[in-house]
């Protein structure tokens, strides 16, 4: 899959409208209002959904790519699992959201080193992933810094 085909437009532009939700999250979150605290299980919940999203694009890739590397298919399911894992305090009554943005926005952050490692996508493909996986992850690490 690796190649240097250019993102269309619409790719780049709906990529980047994707960091709205988490935006909206982390100034509801910084204002103190009294939805604060929705906005932080939102903003969990966003992250954790787009972390899933790109182990799902890992795995599509993988197949497409008639990947016969075991541990490829391990990395593709572990976004999934770690934002289950990530979810199960709050429902024990634990402490969360916090901890688990503290994790999870890191992790968003790191992730295209996967697709690096990989080789998956080519030049614009990179760019966009590691500008908005830096974008989420950084967004998804204040709202977790707020609420300490």
């Amino acid at each position: 899959m690796e190649g240097s085909t250019r993102l269309v437009r619409a790719a780049k532009a709906l990529g980047y409208a994707g960091l709205l939700p988490q935006a909206i999250a982390a100034a509801v979150v910084l204002s103190g209002s009294e939805w604060r605290w929705v906005a932080a299980a939102c903003a969990f919940a966003y992250a954790a959904l787009i972390f899933s999203f790109l182990g799902g694009v890992w795995w599509g890739a993988a197949v497409q790519a008639a990947e016969r590397r075991t541990w490829v298919f391990i990395v593709a399911v572990a976004p999934s699992l770690i934002g289950l894992v990530l979810y199960f305090p709050w429902t024990i009554g634990w402490e969360w959201p916090g901890p688990a943005l503290l994790l999870l926005g890191p992790l968003i952050g790191l992730s295209p080193l996967v697709d690096r490692a990989l080789r998956y996508g080519g030049g614009d493909w990179l760019r966009l992933r590691r500008n908005l996986s830096m974008g989420l992850g950084a967004l998804t690490l204040l709202v977790g810094i707020a609420l300490l």
